[in-house]
């Protein structure tokens, strides 16, 4: 099959690899259908993450058509639809057991595109298939659904619930790409009193605009003044992350009022400075994490109740063979106006399944 492959910082080729198979009696295969690129995959070309090889087939969101199950699976069959999540749980771990799938103890997490085999290629091998494959209903639009995979629940556990958004607060959401945004919209069903969004491009600002901003501001424009005219010189409630970079998350901390609170959604490839000569005394709560998507399921009836606005932030689509093409325009962000990029392979008529291919067991091997 082709897939796109890491071949060390800077470089990225579409090229031929192995079909996946089953390795473990909780593995499913899915046939990729829908497939999108993530900010993090921009990291790791830059080689801000270690732990991604050269030779690693990248991507950890997808929708496809499951076509082989491993002996153990019960939730999903050869023939179903599903949204591939970001994140693999083995169920069983301390962490899993608290809903903290993203720490999974028991060789999950994020794994896929990261320590294992990804999702952008014409098919994909999904460890836990049970916890980590969402049946999609009919109605869900396979190029809407495949936002859920990682971006909405990101927004939503490591930006909203964990910065604790509650009625009349002001939120400030710094950085309007495709999770700012999310944030954006997911913030707004705790009511929040104002929702202030921070970028450098005109262009992402207006969408947080129609996506529910009441107020926007470019970094040049002097968004800590305006945090403070709104709010009488007291700062924000939340403040929220969502870029990656130090000035970024420095300019969080001078904008919360004390009390408030910090969630770091961004993923960061270098040092922060954390000025705990000025926010110590400000009893300031400050949070990291990784996603754990236990959310999903919650998100997706919302997505079927037509509640998440996930068509408004794909701007481009692919044919699945476009990947490197895709990429250069999404890490061109500024230059593109690309929020996400969506790219999907060839129309299929039929799944192929192996004969003696049932919901519980093995098929055998996947043509590619």
């Amino acid at each position: 099959m082709k897939a796109a492959v890491f071949q060390g910082p800077g470089r990225l080729s579409w090229q031929d690899v192995p079909d996946p198979e089953i390795q473990d009696p909780g593995d499913a295969v899915v046939r990729v259908d829908v497939v999108t690129i993530c900010g993090t995959d921009l990291h790791i070309l830059k080689g801000d993450v270690p732990e991604t090889t050269p030779g690693r087939v990248l991507g950890h969101e997808a929708v496809g058509t499951v076509v082989e199950t491993g002996r153990d699976v019960r939730t999903v069959r050869p023939g179903d639809r599903v949204l591939v999540s970001c994140v693999s749980p083995c169920g069983r771990c301390r962490f899993c057991r608290e809903s903290r799938y993203g720490q999974c103890l028991g060789g999950g997490g994020w794994i896929l595109g990261h320590t294992i085999d990804g999702t952008q290629a014409e098919y994909v091998r999904a460890p836990f298939a049970d916890l980590s494959l969402h049946p999609l209903p009919s109605a869900v639009d396979s190029h809407d659904a495949v936002l859920l995979a990682d971006i909405f629940p990101t927004s939503y556990e490591v930006g909203v619930l964990a910065g604790e958004v509650r009625p009349a607060d002001t939120v400030v959401i710094v950085g309007a790409g495709p999770v700012g945004l999310a944030a954006i919209a997911t913030a707004r069903l705790y009511s929040p009193g104002r929702i202030i969004a921070v970028d450098l491009d005109p262009s992402r600002l207006a969408v947080a605009r129609e996506l529910g901003a009441d107020a926007t501001v470019s970094v040049e424009e002097g968004p800590e003044q305006l945090v403070a005219d709104l709010t009488d010189g007291l700062g924000a409630d939340v403040v929220m992350e969502a870029v990656g970079v130090p000035e970024a998350f420095e300019m969080c901390t001078r904008m919360v009022r004390p009390a408030g609170r910090v969630a770091n959604i961004g993923v960061h490839g270098e040092p922060v400075t954390l000025h705990l000569e000025d926010l110590w005394i400000k009893d300031v709560t400050i949070t990291t994490g990784l996603v754990d998507t236990f959310s999903t399921p919650m998100l997706l009836r919302m997505l079927a109740a037509g509640r998440l606005p996930a068509e408004r932030l794909i701007t481009h689509r692919f044919e699945l063979g476009q990947m490197e093409e895709a990429y250069d325009v999404f890490g061109r962000a500024a230059e593109t106006g690309a929020l996400k990029v969506a790219l999907g392979g060839p129309e299929h008529t039929a799944v192929e399944v192996s004969a003696g291919s049932s919901g519980n067991g093995s098929s055998g091997p996947v043509a590619g």
